[in-house]
């Protein structure tokens, strides 16, 4: 038992070690802005079908259980409050970033581990290039401004298929779905899921990078921590969910 926490209180040392080693390659970002464009591109653009289809059948679920769960107890008009609100608090970035973890966060763990396994990072550093600073960094940078920019076209998608179903098959006016949308609507609602959105993506990259950096073992090590960055990615995106969650209420209360 002793064992067992020893080895977790290092894992968790090493990690904040690693993190501070990223930050404080910050220092060179402006070197970085082709690498940090192109893993924008590759966070971004290359998921937007995928986050498309995850959003828009969430809104789709979501105004199917709004109408449910509050039919005869508030007017059918608010369901656009509900949809609304729940998609960019809650909804929006969690299952954004749940959706990239699987993607984005294997992605980086299995191109750097495989580099780790086939020696590529030590060749690097014996030509002084640091991994943190051409690697690691750029990956993290762009985790950190595309993942918001997902959440906010997750946003739209969610809310505008919600509007559909609710026109369609609740004959619900489109004009009033909006008015009260539009009426209920606090600018914290939205900051509020955009912080979560930047804190995830922050997270997904860097133990997406710090697990590929400890591949070993060749084929079979990569597809491990590949594996083990999936899993923890998702565990840690819920635990930060409710961190965030907690301060940002909090505070709003």
């Amino acid at each position: 038992m002793l064992n067992k926490l020893k080895n977790i209180l290092i894992i968790i040392g090493d990690f904040t070690r690693f993190q501070f080693s990223v930050l404080l390659s910050l220092r060179g970002i402006s070197k970085r802005r082709n690498q940090i464009i192109e893993q924008m591109e590759r966070i971004g653009y290359d998921s937007l079908l995928l986050i498309s289809i995850t959003a828009g059948f969430t809104g789709l679920v979501t105004a199917v259980q709004a109408s449910y769960l509050t039919n005869g107890y508030i007017p059918p008009n608010l369901i656009g409050v509900l949809v609304g609100k729940s998609t960019m608090i809650e909804l929006a970035p969690v299952l954004t970033a749940l959706v990239l973890s699987g993607k984005v966060g294997a992605s980086i763990a299995a191109e750097i581990g495989t580099m780790k396994v086939s020696e590529q990072l030590d060749s690097m550093l014996s030509m002084a290039i640091e991994p943190s600073d051409f690697l690691y960094m750029p990956r993290v940078v762009a985790g950190c401004i595309m993942v918001p920019i997902l959440t906010i076209y997750a946003n739209l998608i969610g809310i505008v298929s919600a509007f559909a179903l609710s026109v369609i098959k609740y004959n619900i006016n489109g004009y009033t779905f909006f008015l009260e949308l539009k009426n209920y609507f606090m600018p914290s609602n939205l900051w509020g899921g955009l912080i979560k959105a930047f804190f995830f993506g922050l997270f997904i990259t860097m133990i997406g990078c710090y697990a590929g950096s400890k591949a070993q073992g060749g084929a079979q090590g990569v597809g491990r921590v590949t594996t083990m960055t999936v899993v923890y990615s998702s565990i840690g995106i819920l635990i930060l969910d409710f961190l965030v969650a907690s301060v940002l209420l909090g505070v709003s209360n």
